[in-house]
């Protein structure tokens, strides 16, 4: 892989991170004032800033390896399947991956379902925002060779 192919891979990720990171404390600030005050729903609050910081770092590193992995998955293909199925296949991963430190299940269904949506809803922003710059030609796609 050449230099101008790397460039292209982190102007991906940096769109999509920042879009993800931007959908997601939009979305996390709705569950603090609204779904939180559910009672199962209550672990989905971000009670400090800390804990503010460190979800969205993850959200835009979560956000970057999905725009560096989507301009490889769909390449210069138009294939509807392979786009949604990549939005589909990380929003999946990251919202059942709370299921590894959860300690009952089915006390936590809601707000794993909650989570998957989520996560869902901020790949699928990023996903539409890759298309759109993909489409202006502000990120090249893959070619395949």
């Amino acid at each position: 892989m050449n230099a101008a192919e790397r460039i292209e891979s982190l102007k991906a990720g940096t769109l999509s991170a920042f879009t993800f990171s931007l959908a997601y404390s939009a979305i996390a600030l709705a569950n603090s004032l609204v779904l939180a005050e559910v009672s199962v729903l209550i672990r989905l609050q971000i009670t400090t800033g800390f804990d503010l910081l460190l979800r969205v770092a993850v959200a835009w590193l979560s956000g970057f390896l999905f725009g560096v992995t989507y301009r490889y998955v769909i390449r210069t293909d138009e294939n509807s399947h392979l786009k949604s199925g990549a939005v589909l296949a990380f929003g999946l991963v990251r919202g059942v991956a709370p299921l590894e430190i959860a300690g009952d299940i089915l006390s936590q269904f809601w707000a794993l379902g909650v989570l998957g949506i989520e996560s869902i809803i901020c790949f699928a922003i990023a996903r539409f925002t890759l298309d759109w710059a993909i489409h202006h030609h502000w990120v090249k796609a893959f070619k395949s060779t």
